[in-house]
């Protein structure tokens, strides 16, 4: 209970931090709030015009299906690739002032799903445009965005402590991401699959929660919710996880930056 009791005694730095790695992201930009529409929307065309002709097999909203998966993906990436460096890039705060230290990838993480609501206006834009439209199953968008929220809260946590140390982990975290990209079912169905790889493809977590998200926007049905109930506990064992090793690490911050 200790580590609720410090974000809420530190709530306004943590407020300032958000709102610095919003700012920050967008920094010297001419564009600025509105590369949250334009980065998605970019990729989202190259996908659908590279793989929409392998893969769309005839359906006129393969670039929905990809959108729905494409925007929660970015997320995940952007969070854990920045979580990564965000001890590192705050090196010299860290070493003059004292602050609780888990308020760094916690600002990230939470940055990022400011960002992600932004850019889920897309998805809605899309669904809406192509007459799909939005149902009731709106309600478990929260719960799906908890989870994802959590899971990215306790990698990040490990990954911004590990990196400290060992610095080459930072590049590594580029090339699992984009194997774990293709190792996602987000420019295909995982039924296009073999039996074998699909039970593989299950054990990702990403899988679960792109599936969600496009039971909801996309086939408009309820989610998985056995397989977000096992994905909650998992990612809350990880955020436990990732907590101990962040507090356990960060002892040796100030020596190692």
């Amino acid at each position: 209970m200790n580590i609720f009791q410090k974000i809420y005694n530190y709530r306004e730095l943590l407020k300032t931090n958000v709102k610095k790695e919003i700012r920050g992201r967008y920094k010297n930009s001419i564009l600025g709030v509105l590369w949250s529409f334009l980065n998605p929307l970019l990729q989202l065309a190259v996908y659908a015009i590279i793989f929409g002709a392998l893969l769309a097999g005839g359906d006129p909203t393969y670039h929905i299906y990809i959108c729905v998966a494409l925007i929660p993906w970015t997320y995940f990436t952007t969070a854990i690739t920045q979580a990564s460096f965000t001890v590192i890039g705050n090196a010299d705060i860290i070493k003059k002032v004292y602050f609780p230290r888990e308020i760094l990838p916690i600002s990230v993480v939470t940055s990022g799903a400011v960002n992600f609501l932004i850019s889920v206006t897309i998805i809605v834009f899309f669904v809406l445009l192509s007459g799909i439209g939005l149902s009731w199953h709106l309600i478990f968008f929260p719960l799906v965005l908890l989870i994802q929220y959590v899971l990215l809260l306790g990698i990040g946590f490990i990954v911004s402590a590990i990196t400290v140390y060992f610095r080459d982990l930072e590049h590594i975290i580029g090339i699992i991401l984009l194997a774990a990209f293709y190792g996602t079912p987000i420019i295909y169905r995982l039924e296009q699959l073999p039996a074998n790889l699909q039970t593989i493809m299950q054990l990702n977590p990403m899988t679960h929660i792109i599936d969600a998200y496009r039971a909801i926007f996309y086939y408009q049905q309820v989610p998985n919710m056995g397989a977000l109930g096992i994905l909650f506990a998992i990612s809350m064992a990880l955020l436990i996880v990732g907590y101990f090793v962040f507090k356990k690490l960060q002892k040796g911050f100030a020596e190692q930056l």
